[in-house]
């Protein structure tokens, strides 16, 4: 394995030699350009400072918790035009994707399930982007813009101690931009590859003394146009005789998107308003691998957010409040087979449109102490009620999949009232925790914290978290880390029914993991910033379908793995950087890989600025090692190294700037493993993802 490691780095390093060696040359002289800083992202500044690890603001250095920080600057750099593709450059951490309506899996080591993604936590500006009934962020995974994105905080690793449910494998805060951020008013576009257009525009301001942040941003694109050679369709032709498939044919990855984001800001209150509208959004292979050129998707997310916090509330004493609504719909009409499918009995198809409404209110409060010495205590506690209050539901087929008369699109009947594939239900959360960080020598730092939460549905957890921190030298950090997390079972896992395929089981417990972890992060010299991550973990009551199609737990994975991280300030206008990372789980019950995910993942990045307001930037992607699941025989997934390369000038000045980007530059071939299923593999050929993409981006600012 150590000898594949050390082949892939030397590959990926003389990609990026070809790319930097002109720079190499005069790496010594004397510069009087702007520091590198501008471009890749102020060392000493955001990207040094992490707030999601203990919900107070620390260095990243002694935060106690393995953490990455992508910072605006680093977004603009890359030339990256959506969030999963800025995720991708997180060590540990792979984007994957569900055959449902193409939705993005966060896999961060090796922690992922075939169709839906609960085990990431995925916060904007804190509140959970979670909806009940997936458990994940649903359809609103389709994509999400970064123009007013101020910084990412990613903690790899379990976060149930402070943020509770589905921080199992990581959590994701999005932090967006505050007025002073914005800094007057910016427009942008860019046009690119596959028909895409965005466009937006962002404010920052005072009204009389209330500071002001705004943005509306839209985009639109057909996606790419992969061609699957073989679908579902393609093996039940073959069982049946029948030529009812539309493979070979091409996936259906268009989507449009609205966000909107109002922060209203004055002494120690906060509002945040956001939206969020994604619609048409193409059934990408087809919701059961049966190729879907017509079906679509939508959603829409509200939220309202008033916070108040008072660092000096009382003598010793800190206090936050946080009041929050969120009200979210998901609709969907899907082609789940086409016309002719299963033996000519769905005259026009398999067809079918699920619609749900959610809506979830919460409350909470946090106390901060610091009257012991050397201590700092952080008591919160919450309440959290969420509503999955309206299901409707049109269909041509019966619950045992048989179709309804011809099973013709005359034929579609609304069975809310009579067999739908899910009841309204709701859940109430009851949670209260404490942590404190205690600081019993110098340069060493204990935080220990637990956090306790009762589920109106399915029971109480448990979890507690211990990071001891100390720093040997002053440039020199370690971290022993230990917590256990949890995933609380999603509606449709508790409560499906009418579904031949799974059924809900409303006695399911919690999902459960414990996490041990040691860091190690050294400057071995000024520029030279080095990373070391060692992890072990094991998840149990892991929720799976049984041979009686009902959701049990039962399961369970370990897993093992670390993260090598570096960086380096070649110059005052160079710098390099980039990850290894390396994980092997086994499914304790086949003691085999569970499959889906790369063992093996490398990232290298170099950031150029040639001259004064210009940057270049060259990012090289290397995902390998994909085992298949028990039971699967094919091949394993294969391997795949993208080139992504980007020119544009800094936006540090009112006036035009622009950005070229061209992502997997030299066409490879990248694919996304489809899951196992029998009597036969309905992708046998994987899920393809298209190939180059070119973007050009325009921005002003005011």
């Amino acid at each position: 394995m150590m000898r594949r490691l050390i082949n892939t780095v030397r590959t990926l390093n003389f990609a990026l030699l070809l790319i930097v060696l002109p720079q190499f040359a005069r790496a010594d002289e004397p510069s009087n350009e702007e520091d590198l800083a501008l471009v890749y992202g102020d060392k000493y500044g955001d990207k040094s400072v992490i707030s999601v690890a203990t919900g107070s603001a620390l260095p990243l250095r002694r935060a106690p918790a393995v953490a990455t920080v992508i910072t605006a600057a680093d977004i603009e750099a890359t030339g990256a035009t959506s969030l999963d593709g800025i995720l991708e450059t997180v060590p540990g951490l792979h984007v994957g994707r569900s055959t449902v309506l193409n939705m993005a899996i966060y896999t961060i080591r090796g922690v992922r399930s075939a169709l839906s993604n609960p085990q990431v936590l995925v916060l904007i500006n804190g509140t959970p982007l979670t909806n009940a009934y997936t458990g994940d962020r649903g359809l609103l995974s389709a994509d999400m813009p970064l123009e007013n994105i101020a910084r990412i905080e990613v903690i790899r690793g379990p976060g149930s101690a402070l943020y509770g449910a589905d921080a199992f494998s990581g959590v994701i805060n999005i932090v967006t931009k505050t007025a002073k951020e914005q800094e007057g008013t910016r427009f942008g576009i860019r046009l690119g590859s596959f028909n895409s257009r965005d466009t937006w525009v962002l404010h920052g301001g005072k009204w009389g003394g209330i500071e002001v942040a705004a943005s509306l941003q839209h985009s639109r694109t057909a996606g790419p146009r992969a061609l699957v050679e073989r679908d579902a369709q393609s093996g039940f032709d073959q069982l049946f005789g029948t030529h009812a498939s539309l493979a070979p044919g091409y996936e259906n990855f268009s989507r449009a998107a609205t966000d909107a984001n109002l922060e209203l800001a004055y002494d120690k209150w906060n509002l945040h308003l956001g939206f969020m509208h994604r619609e048409n959004i193409g059934a990408g292979t087809g919701i059961a691998q049966a190729l879907d050129p017509s079906g679509w998707g939508s959603s829409r997310r509200f939220t309202s957010d008033l916070k108040y916090k008072d660092p000096d509330f009382a003598k010793d004493w800190g206090l936050e409040l946080n009041g929050s609504f969120t009200y979210y719909n998901e609709n969907a009409s899907v082609y789940i087979f086409p016309a002719g499918a299963f033996g000519g009995a769905f005259k026009d198809g398999f067809i079918g449109s699920p619609f749900r409404w959610e809506r979830q209110e919460s409350l909470n409060t946090t106390l901060h102490y610091s009257g012991f010495s050397q201590h700092h205590l952080r008591l919160g506690t919450g309440v959290s009620k969420v509503d999955l209050y309206k299901i409707r539901e049109t269909k041509n087929f019966n619950p045992d999949n048989s179709p309804i008369n011809a099973g013709a699109f005359s034929d579609i009947v609304d069975v809310t009232d009579t067999v739908p594939y899910m009841r309204p239900h709701s859940r109430l959360l009851k949670y209260v925790y404490v942590q404190d960080e205690w600081q019993f020598a110098k340069d060493w730092t204990l935080t220990a914290g637990v956090r306790r939460d009762q589920y109106s549905d399915f029971g109480n957890t448990t979890n507690p978290r211990l990071a001891l921190v100390w720093e040997v030298d002053y440039n020199l950090t370690a971290k022993l880390l230990y917590g256990s997390a949890f995933r609380a079972p999603a509606f449709e896992e508790l409560y499906v029914i009418n579904n031949p395929v799974v059924n809900g089981n409303p006695a399911l417990k919690a999902e459960r993991m414990r996490t041990t972890e040691l860091a190690l992060s050294w400057q071995a010299q000024p520029g030279l910033q080095l990373g070391l991550n060692l992890f072990r973990y094991q998840m149990s009551d892991i929720i799976r379908v049984s041979n009686n199609f009902l959701n049990e737990n039962g399961g369970s994975q370990s897993g093992r793995g670390f993260e090598l991280e570096a960086s380096w300030d070649v110059s005052k206008n160079m710098r390099l950087a980039g990850n290894i990372a390396y994980q092997r789980a086994i499914d304790d019950t086949s003691q085999k890989d569970p499959g889906l995910t790369p063992r093996r993942h490398a990232y290298l990045r170099a950031d150029w600025q040639p001259a004064a307001g210009w940057r270049v930037n060259a990012q090289v992607n290397h995902v390998a090692d994909r085992q298949r699941e028990p039971g699967d025989t094919r091949p394993n997934v294969r391997d795949y190294t993208t080139l992504d390369l980007a020119l544009g000038t800094n936006k540090k000045h009112a006036g035009w700037d622009w950005t070229l980007a061209v992502r997997n530059l030299l066409n490879a071939d990248v694919r996304e493993p489809s899951p196992y299923s029998t009597p036969f593999v309905n992708m046998p050929n994987d899920i393809p993802m298209g190939g180059r993409s070119i973007f050009l981006q325009f921005g002003y600012k005011l």
